[in-house]
């Protein structure tokens, strides 16, 4: 039985949106105390509540079998926000109309706001906000007005003042979303909120640790990226290093020197209990032959944990004798997984996989971040006393270099002509496809990569494309520009899954970026920077290289970053050298309508 609503809360009804618990934090930085309950807590349990907002969600809200609210929570009086599909939860319900709009709306979108708005109020009449919808409210409820207005969404807003119900079809919680905050601490202060601080959030991590650890020890395992340092530091901290043991496992999917630095950087902050294991030897051998995204993160995961529990059983740390499973999983890796009521899948990351799954339910495993945004991490690691440079090293997923690694036994179908975007600009479909995130639901599809005179130079025209393509397109979730290449090139198919020397070749163009960014002084500039190796080039047997820089925040949204022409042509030149690679493009789509990884 969940436990009872805090009085003077804020409640956010989680209806499956990958932001749910960036709405949750987002009212936590305006002030104020926020918890998170599924869509159908009955009225009667949010009657004490200060404010109840309903989240985004991938389904439709008049399809048969989607997420539904109270329908009495709208005549408790108290403030409501809908967001997304909660703006089209709100129009349903109250007898509206909402559509399948006839253009789908991602990313960045001008709105016009009317001037008697509420939520709106000090703000300016036109500013840009990031919509992510394939719906739309196209008959207003009786008493409601318009709001804000879109080029292709007549009602992005709506509200009755009079019943304080107040709703948007973009996202407020995401910093691409001008004024986003400012809404947001609007709706805040239309309430009798309880106040909420972050100055807790140390101490409150660490009884949520010793309550759920209790008597128990913890065998951790740690992958060297921010999220895991960090909760095995904190661990450390709670609990006592003489509770708590490292393993870090060496894949062979890692960056360059990586293993060498992890240590490094423990050693300086005084920490010892850390195993070091090398089983790249298990982790080849297991991908061999392997192609499918979702089964190459299962087998990943699963091969952690078989290392791992060999590895415990050798030094005698069993489950039965007190010992539990810790993992670095913050919030992105759970709601990306469809870990919440009615999200999507995204992606399996690898520590969701079934397996571990299974002794989560069981209560063997602690995940002290899981609650926490990946900025929100890095404040945490500060606090506790980390370095500044190993708190802000740029996140690496779990998996590390093997999400990178696309795979494909069969080149993938050619896309009709009339499919393919007609621009005055050269382009060519790629013959592989990868993961995106569209309307809060996973894509598979295709990418289409332009092509210029001016190779090294990003053209702002393109990173308009990037968006609109995905927009009005639904074959193609990325948009690329090629930097190897002016015109496009026949592209060959090269079948391949994760090998040993894919990993070495991937893993020395990823270090031609690292150097490159750290030489032009862009490393803290970008939050992230993936490369990705793809199998086909202008050759048989050749590949190609996908730069991927990124600005974001807290992963769930994130803005393609548009670098400097020199460095664009210092990183293409440096990676055509290395044997094997013979076409370069740089990955220009937001996310959404694209993940960050490739996979």
């Amino acid at each position: 039985m969940p436990a009872p609503i805090h009085p003077k809360s804020i409640v956010i009804l989680d209806f499956g949106g990958q932001y749910a618990h960036l709405i949750a934090r987002r009212v936590r930085e305006s002030g104020a105390f926020s918890e998170i309950r599924p869509p159908n807590t009955p009225a009667s349990e949010l009657k004490d509540a200060a404010g109840i907002i309903l989240s985004g969600g991938p389904q439709s809200v008049y399809d048969d079998g989607s997420p539904q609210a109270d329908p009495a929570i709208v005549h408790l009086g108290v403030p409501v926000l809908g967001i997304c599909y909660g703006h089209h939860w709100i129009a349903h319900t109250l007898g509206g109309k909402v559509t399948g709009g006839k253009t789908k709306e991602y990313g960045r979108t001008q709105i016009s706001t009317h001037k008697d708005a509420t939520l709106f109020q000090g703000l300016p009449e036109k500013f840009v906000v990031w919509m992510s919808h394939g719906d739309e409210v196209t008959t207003l409820p009786e008493g409601f007005i318009c709001a804000a207005s879109s080029a292709d969404c007549a009602n992005a807003a709506m509200e009755s003042e009079a019943r304080k119900i107040y709703s948007v079809q973009f996202h407020v919680e995401v910093v691409h979303t001008e004024y986003g905050n400012e809404i947001l601490k609007k709706f805040v202060s239309l309430t009798d909120h309880a106040e909420w601080s972050i100055e807790s959030y140390a101490k409150r991590i660490g009884e949520e640790v010793k309550k759920e650890v209790g008597d128990r020890r913890v065998f951790m395992l740690v992958s060297g990226g921010v999220d895991s340092t960090v909760a095995f530091t904190v661990l450390n901290e709670v609990l006592g290093a003489h509770r708590v043991q490292g393993l870090l496992v060496d894949t062979g999917l890692m960056r360059k020197n990586e293993t060498r630095a992890i240590m490094n950087a423990f050693d300086l902050f005084g920490i010892e209990n850390l195993e070091v294991v090398d089983a790249s030897d298990e982790f080849f051998r297991n991908l061999e032959g392997v192609y499918e995204p979702e089964e190459k993160r299962r087998i990943i995961g699963d091969t952690f944990l078989a290392v791992q529990k060999r590895i415990s059983e050798d030094m005698h740390l069993r489950f039965e004798d007190g010992w539990m499973l810790g993992q670095g999983t913050i919030y992105p890796d759970t709601i990306e997984t469809g870990g919440t009521q009615h999200a999507d899948t995204i992606k399996t990351h690898h520590n969701r996989v079934e397996a571990v799954q299974k002794m989560i339910d069981a209560g063997l495993v602690i995940e002290p971040l899981k609650d926490l945004y990946k900025d929100e991490v890095r404040k945490l690691g500060e606090e506790i006393g980390l370095s500044h440079d190993l708190v802000w090293r740029h996140p690496f997923p779990g998996p590390g270099l093997g999400v990178r690694i696309l795979c494909a036994e069969h080149q993938e179908e050619a896309i009709p002509t009339y499919d393919i975007p007609q621009t005055t600009y050269a382009s060519a479909v790629l013959p592989v496809r990868s993961v995106g995130v569209q309307g809060d639901g996973r894509t598979y599809r295709h990418a289409l990569a332009l092509f210029s005179e001016t190779p090294y130079m990003i053209e702002p025209r393109f990173m308009e494309l990037a968006t609109s393509i995905p927009n009005t397109n639904p074959t193609f979730n990325r948009v690329l520009q090629c930097t190897s290449h002016i015109t496009p090139p026949e592209f060959i198919f090269s079948p391949g899954y994760v090998t040993r020397e894919r990993a070495d070749l991937l893993r020395a163009a990823d270090d031609i970026v690292y150097d490159e960014m750290h030489r032009a002084g862009l490393y803290e500039k970008i939050w992230q920077f993936p490369v990705v190796l793809l199998p086909f080039g202008t050759a048989a047997g050749m590949q190609s290289i996908v730069l991927r820089p990124i600005e974001s925040q807290e992963a769930m949204t994130a803005n393609a970053v548009s670098l400097p022409e020199e460095v664009v042509k210092i990183m293409t030149e440096k990676i055509l050298k290395l044997p094997g690679i013979d076409c370069v493009f740089i990955d220009l789509t937001n996310k959404p309508p694209a993940t960050i990884e490739w996979e």
